[in-house]
């Protein structure tokens, strides 16, 4: 049986999320679609940008809000933000924060040590998904068929 693989870190983007609470669109792109271009753009000039994965979703069902994110790593708790303007500001808090929350151990990130630009922005708190791994995806299968 193959080996999984270990899952970096991930910082998910709404790209269909408005522009902003009132607006769909700016310059015929949505504010989702600008959050993640300019999260992308920025994270490519820090160090360690090998060491996790920005994608894109097309809904996270956040749309009371706008511009959500999500963040996420095996054995963390997750996220789910919202509300921030498409812009460079934002983008460095959501990354500020995400870089605190990878190297936190449970990805609960001090609140003292939050970036201003990320305050009032949480939606979800999800409890951490499984580990899978060989030795574990074993006992499972074991456990299911009472070896």
């Amino acid at each position: 049986m193959p080996k999984p693989n270990a899952a970096k870190p991930e910082l998910w983007v709404c790209e269909t999320c408005k522009y902003s609470k009132d607006s769909d669109e700016c310059n015929g792109k949505r504010g989702g679609q600008i959050l993640f271009e300019t999260i992308n753009k920025l994270a490519g000039k820090m160090p360690g940008r090998e060491s996790y994965d920005i994608k894109t979703t097309r809904c996270l069902m956040g749309c009371e809000h706008h511009c959500n994110v999500h963040m996420r790593a095996p054995g963390k708790i997750c996220y789910v933000a919202g509300s921030f303007a498409p812009n460079l500001e934002s983008a460095d808090a959501v990354l500020d924060y995400f870089h605190k929350y990878m190297a936190s151990a449970t990805g609960q990130v001090p609140y003292k040590t939050w970036p201003q630009g990320i305050k009032g922005h949480f939606v979800a708190r999800i409890p951490p998904f499984a580990i899978v791994n060989e030795e574990n995806l074993c006992a499972i299968v074991n456990e299911e068929n009472n070896i």
